[in-house]
């Protein structure tokens, strides 16, 4: 029964990071890649969730760990950058008019 439950998530992980590396392929903006490599991240993070469920072990723990907190670093930044930069051009354009 165990088996037949890692070959399910397995293809629906599988699935599911074929569609965020097509997302983050094609884009079209930063937004929508930065967004896919965080499903992306989290996908890899069940991967080693369901690998330590099924085995029995805590050895990926704190590579998970580590995955999270680069995941969520990353994405505040990403948007802290992205809110700076709407910020900086709303102001240009009310200087201009």
């Amino acid at each position: 029964m165990m088996q037949t439950v890692l070959a399910v998530t397995a293809v629906i992980l599988s699935l599911a990071a074929a569609g965020a590396i097509i997302r983050i392929s094609r884009g079209p903006s930063l937004l929508d890649r930065v967004l896919a490599s965080d499903v992306l991240l989290a996908i890899l993070g069940a991967a080693l969730c369901i690998d330590m469920a099924v085995n029995r072990h805590l050895n990926n723990l704190m590579l998970l760990v580590a995955l999270s907190v680069v995941g969520f670093i990353g994405s505040v930044t990403v948007a802290r950058f992205v809110a700076d930069r709407r910020e900086q051009a709303n102001e240009s354009r009310g200087q201009r008019g």
